[in-house]
């Protein structure tokens, strides 16, 4: 993939960098340890990918994150759906990420809570916080969640793209009409133990069950606006509605599908119904052939981006939005190519008229909010 273009120096930007300066920056949503283990040289291995250097042909590398001026980013131990091993797989992720803070202690800070974030902008550092994307890495035991807190996780998104034995997932068929009740456990004792809920990949169902039964705010690490994408990854406005009641976050993300209805669309013919490419559809080929009868795929961008920002600021208030990228190596819109471009976000917005306030607020200051009131939950 293309590195990001050098950014417009005008006013707008130079206010942007110095907004950056002095408040944190914080990316709810990072698959870089998934890359790392698909990489066909590293395979895993944090030492043999050397984070140190510069990447161009993915999207997250140390050089660009500290362009980008984070403070806080969280990086996900995904678990494939229908892993034969989930729990392995899980755990084997947050090795790797404990292989990254020991080697690159240097750029990264454990992020085990809301105040290692100001500490890590003192120090130069990034806070690096453990999350795990798929509840199913519990393997139904919810023992599980206290090992994986101990182990120094602080977030777990309930599902990915397919439901499991609890929680149903938003592209996927429903089998429980929501959470289960075991599905309401693990919502319990995520909120005793001080973890973020994180709705991103749950039906809107799922959605509302656990607002009914969370007693700290919860997140949506990687998802948009449905009103403006119908993606079903996309939060619906009764969703939407809800949030500020929760206290929680809707952090927007970069992936073009989600952002774009011209995008969205061009793809429907190789998505089922849920959003998902069917099995064993060659998607290159099938790419290929809307292509040929549609013309090239629409690209999403960054503009298109910060309308989802307006449209949920405007929706659900200011309090309530925050950036969770989902940068993952792959086609990112124009404008939000690598985590060099969040200062180019924030000059857009500074362009469209957002108060300096406001914006520390989407920088980071609202995630740090929910993760101080999930801390104060459990204490």
């Amino acid at each position: 993939m293309a590195l990001a273009e050098a950014p417009v120096q005008d006013n707008a930007y130079v206010a942007a960098l110095a907004l950056l300066d002095r408040a944190p920056m914080i990316d709810g949503h990072n698959d870089l340890p998934y890359v790392i283990r698909l990489d066909r040289n590293a395979k895993g291995d944090v030492g043999v990918y050397d984070l140190a250097k510069l990447h161009p042909e993915v999207d997250t590398d140390i050089p660009r994150m500290r362009a980008g001026k984070l403070a806080g980013q969280f990086f996900a131990a995904y678990v494939p759906p229908n892993h034969p091993k989930p729990a392995g797989f899980a755990l084997a992720q947050i090795a790797l990420m404990r292989d990254i803070l020991k080697r690159h202690s240097d750029a990264f800070r454990p992020g085990l809570s809301a105040a290692d974030v100001a500490a890590a902008k003192a120090e130069g550092r990034i806070a690096l916080f453990m999350t795990i994307e798929n509840g199913s890495a519990l393997d139904n035991e919810l023992d599980a969640l206290d090992a994986y807190y101990d182990l120094g996780v602080r977030l777990m998104t309930l599902c990915h793209n397919g439901t499991h034995d609890w929680c149903d997932s938003a592209t996927d068929a429903p089998k429980h009409n929501g959470l289960s009740a075991f599905g309401k456990e693990v919502i319990a004792r995520m909120n005793k133990l001080g973890m973020v809920v994180d709705l991103a990949h749950v039906s809107p169902k799922v959605m509302h069950d656990t607002l009914d039964v969370s007693s700290a705010p919860v997140v949506w690490s990687h998802s948009n606006a449905f009103s403006l994408c119908d993606h079903p990854r996309n939060v619906p406005d009764d969703v939407l509605d809800r949030v500020a009641g929760n206290g929680g976050v809707v952090m927007a993300t970069f992936v073009p599908d989600f952002i774009s209805q011209a995008a969205r669309d061009w793809h429907r013919p190789v998505k089922d119904q849920y959003g998902k490419t069917p099995e064993g559809l060659d998607y290159a080929k099938a790419e290929q052939e809307i292509e040929r009868k549609a013309g090239p795929r629409p690209k999403a961008t960054l503009p298109q981006y910060c309308d989802h920002l307006d449209y949920l600021a405007k929706r659900i208030g200011h309090d309530h939005i925050g950036v969770g990228s989902d940068f993952f190596g792959w086609v990112n819109p124009d404008g939000l190519e690598d985590t060099t471009v969040f200062p180019s976000l924030i000059a857009e917005l500074i362009r469209r008229g957002w108060s300096e306030d406001n914006l520390e607020k989407l920088a980071g200051g609202n995630t740090l909010r929910v993760m101080r009131a999930v801390e104060k939950a459990a204490a």
